[in-house]
């Protein structure tokens, strides 16, 4: 049996000659019966957050002294700053191609207006933009075909993904090839979304891949390094990632952080808080190097900090009677905050219902349909635009550039004045409307926020109004797209609104800025509900420390006031796509139930010793991703730790003798006896007195429907007061009622993965040998194929031995968090939220197992369901 070491063994364990039963045949793939069920995988799957402390991980603790520590420590830091440097990378990659997109498409289109408008050819022009932001969108939508996950912001998915629940392919190479490069299609395109959404997800997709040194997109990306292959740290450079992408985004390091502890990260340390701003203030530089290096010329003079940037906020020079706000102005700022709140609750209401309508209509049909609603929205967003900026749009008077501080940071008169359309008119005039359509959405809020000439209500109406309605639109569609930008240049042209209306109708003398500023804040804050990080976000991008308090209130208020109404965009898309998403904590209310009632009772567990037919059988005919180990609770039973015999088989191909219901509860109930509490023993006595009452009343008949009710009570008294194991889904179908209702010893969790990988490689041994000659494999072994383990389905089953036995025992985990059925609801939640659980066993009081706990038994809509059962039962 020394063949059995390799990894393609597994032939090795089957003899040669060896008949195999029917049922054998069965289970090993060899027959398929038309009745076998094979289930399907879900769609969503928890991630193993916590970890296994099993034999060959804690080989791998006691290789490790001081001075491997240290070295691992060290590699952990150069691949945070390697995940913040590529972040950097990526946003200047973007932000490059989208400004050379942009910058032809509006060079060749202005032009084209200013001819046309002459020669009455503004037809043409329109067909000349329409054509380009068609074939941009075009092949981002044809990007999202490819990977279909690359859509959106991926924000959600993110977020998920930090809480705990895995989205396949969220993190994967070629779907951030597909954002990076989508993006900046769409945002070329001219569709209202930003790129700032992405970047976080790239940066994520970055975090995840770069430490792993492989590809499963690209198989030849393959390096021997085994370090950090667990969910657990790929979760910590996750999280670096997408704070790094915020960082690059918005220039603010801190605020990325605080983004990734606020909106992301659900298991936070304080080492993890080091190394994401490391990583944050690594995408921020290297973005900001490159960057102030190409538009400026200047290498090292770290002009540009990120992609978005909202420039110097200050008043005309000599003008003593400019603020840039005051405490009066504080009043309107909380007004703003509640109008902004009802904004953005209305815009996530109109999204969620055009999300549900894409489900049922647009999702279901043939993938191209999909592209043709991104082409369509294109094609109005264009009409729109041009239409708008031509017909609606007034003439204004430009300020002169010397009544400004001119330099060379964003936001300075040179720059704002190289910016405005002067399109139908005259000199010295420019067309506001068209001034905020036909330029980037980031020119148009240094629009917003620093031009000193002055927008119409009317203009700003329109166009909060046309803006409000096609980015919610938008949103959702298939195309790589972000939610920021187009949240803060709505939110914009509303606060200036509010200023000019003040400054014309009430004749104040309120900085128009400030108020741009503050009502983008309300805005953005009414839509994603986000608030610390936000003002941090906010403040770095402005680097106006003054502008905080205003800020912060703002977005309090208008959290508040969305939150009455719905929950964040976000949110709202995480519950729609039915990811099981966990909160921070439960209702005070779902304290009326405990670990019992949410328990999930009916499970397949295995032996520590157990044959490889058992193990295949239970492998393809559930979906679990951990099965109990355990022994049966008898008195003959030998202790699974010697490993030199068979404890027992987990399938039993036998035929039980033919017995009543009654004598099978009889028997149940004598062995119950012997279990320490009174209590229980009572119950045992009111059974038996049932089971008599029922024997005497099918005297003669022996109705199978009483043997029913028995069997509902024995079900109906299970959570009192030790509750025992039910194992209705086990593959074993004529396993007498004694048998199902053994009690069973909780000795460990064993993985699905841990399983698959022992019968890759063949580890098990003869019936007739010792367990001590079965290979014992190490951490990298068992490690190896992370994170696409092979799926049972996948592997070639007839070359294995069924008679086989696996001693699972060193490579379950013995050492589980458990709690007892009596434990309430809150204390269960956050054991299994502050932990990173993905499986928390429900142990009575003898030691047995008799439920289990996953992320769908603690969902809010699971919670709810079980407390109206238990409002029912009472």
């Amino acid at each position: 049996m020394a063949c059995c070491g390799n990894i393609f063994c597994c032939q090795c364990c089957a003899g040669e000659g060896e008949t195999r039963t029917p049922e054998e045949l069965a289970i090993l793939g060899e027959l398929r019966e038309e009745e076998e069920e094979i289930l399907p995988r879900k769609d969503y799957e928890s991630l193993d957050y916590d970890r296994c402390i099993n034999e060959p991980y804690v080989e791998v603790l006691e290789g490790l002294n001081n001075k491997k520590a240290k070295k691992y420590e060290a590699v952990r830091w150069v691949l945070v700053f390697a995940i913040g440097v590529t972040v950097g990378l990526v946003g200047l990659f973007v932000d490059f191609f989208v400004h050379l997109f942009t910058s032809i498409k509006f060079s060749l289109v202005g032009h084209s207006v200013e001819v046309c408008s002459e020669k009455g050819c503004l037809a043409l022009s329109l067909l000349e933009l329409m054509a380009f932001n068609l074939t941009f969108v075009f092949i981002a939508s044809m990007l999202v075909l490819i990977e279909p996950v690359a859509a959106g912001s991926g924000i959600p998915e993110i977020k998920s993904y930090l809480n705990g629940v895995k989205i396949p392919g969220i993190v994967r190479l070629r779907t951030f090839l597909c954002k990076a490069v989508g993006v900046l299609f769409t945002v070329a395109g001219g569709m209202f979304v930003g790129k700032e959404g992405p970047m976080i997800h790239s940066g994520a997709i970055v975090g995840a891949g770069l430490p792993q040194f492989q590809s499963i997109t690209f198989k030849k990306i393959h390096f021997d390094f085994p370090y950090f292959r667990s969910d657990r740290d790929k979760r910590d450079f996750v999280s670096v990632g997408a704070a790094a992408g915020v960082a690059a985004a918005f220039g603010a390091p801190i605020g990325g952080t605080l983004f990734s502890l606020e909106e992301g990260s659900s298991f936070w340390n304080q080492a993890l808080t080091w190394k994401v701003l490391f990583g944050s203030m690594s995408a921020t530089f290297t973005l900001n190097f490159f960057r102030s290096g190409i538009n400026f010329n200047k290498w090292g003079s770290f002009q540009l900090p990120g992609l978005l940037n909202f420039g110097e906020f200050k008043c005309m020079e000599g003008d003593k009677t400019c603020h840039l706000w005051t405490v009066v102005d504080l009043v309107f700022f909380v007004l703003m905050g509640v109008v902004g709140g009802l904004l953005g609750a209305l815009f996530n209401c109109l999204n969620k219902h055009l999300a549900k309508y894409r489900m049922r209509h647009i999702h279901p049909k043939a993938k191209f349909v999909r592209v043709l609603e991104s082409l369509l929205v294109t094609m109005v967003t264009t009409l729109v635009v041009f239409v708008a900026s031509m017909t609606l749009g007034e003439c204004r008077d430009l300020s002169p550039p010397s009544h400004r501080n001119g330099s060379m940071t964003l936001g300075g008169a040179e720059d704002i004045n190289s910016t405005v359309r002067s399109f139908f008119c005259p000199n010295n005039t420019y067309n506001d409307m068209a001034t905020l359509f036909f330029n980037p959405q980031e020119a148009a809020i240094h629009q917003l926020f620093h031009q000193e000439g002055t927008f119409s209500p009317v203009t700003l109406s329109v166009f909060f109004l046309l803006y409000f309605l096609l980015a919610c639109w938008t949103y959702g569609t298939a195309v790589p797209s972000g939610l920021f930008v187009p949240s803060l240049l709505c939110g914009a042209a509303y606060g200036r609104l509010v200023a000019n209306l003040l400054n014309i109708n009430f004749g104040m003398n309120v900085y128009p800025g400030t108020f741009a500023l503050i009502g983008a804040a309300s805005f953005l804050g009414g839509v994603v509900r986000m608030t610390i990080s936000l003002t941090v976000i906010l403040i770095e991008s402005t680097n106006e420390i003054t502008y905080g308090l205003p800020i912060m209130i703002t977005l309090m208020v208008a959290k508040w006031t969305g939150d009455f109404f719905n929950h964040g965009i976000y949110d709202i898309h995480i519950h729609l796509r039915g990811v099981p998403l966990l909160e921070w904590e439960t209702e005070v209310e779902m304290d009326k139930l405990t670990a019992s009632d949410i328990m999930e009772p009916n499970l397949t567990y295995v032996y520590p010793h157990t044959r490889v037919q058992s193990l295949v059988s239970i492998l393809r005919t559930t979906a679990y991703h951990a099965f109990p180990v355990v022994t049966e609770n008898r008195p003959n039973e030998r202790d699974f730790m010697k490993g030199n015999i068979l404890v027992s088989n987990n399938i039993h191909f036998k035929k039980a003798n033919i017995v009543t219901r009654a004598g099978e509860q009889r028997r149940r109930c004598q062995s119950m006896k012997s279990y320490p509490s009174s209590e229980l023993r009572n119950v045992c006595d009111e059974q038996e007195a049932a089971a008599d009452t029922a024997a005497v009343a099918a005297a003669g008949a022996q109705n199978a429907q009483e043997g029913e009710d028995m069997l509902q009570q024995m079900l109906d008294r299970r959570y009192v007061p030790y509750p025992n194991l039910y194992p209705d889904q086990s593959p074993s179908e004529e396993w007498t009622l004694e048998e199902r209702f053994r009690p069973l010893t909780f000795h460990g969790l064993v993985l699905r993965s841990q399983l698959v990988t022992l019968l890759l490689r063949g580890a098990c041994y003869a019936e007739n040998q010792s367990s001590a000659t079965q290979p014992r494999l190490s951490h990298a072994e068992m490690t190896e194929d992370y994170p696409r383990y092979p799926d049972i389905h996948e592997l070639d089953l007839t070359l294995l031995n069924p008679r086989m036995i696996v001693d699972i025992t060193p490579y379950m985990n013995p050492c589980p968090y458990t709690v007892s059925p009596n434990t309430h609801v809150s204390q269960v939640f956050n054991l299994f939220r502050t932990m990173g659980l993905r499986h928390l066993p429900v142990v009575n009081a003898v030691g047995e197992i008799v439920g289990i706990i996953t992320r769908h038994n603690l969902t809010h809509e699971f919670l709810q369901a079980k407390l109206r059962q238990h409002y029912i039962t009472i």
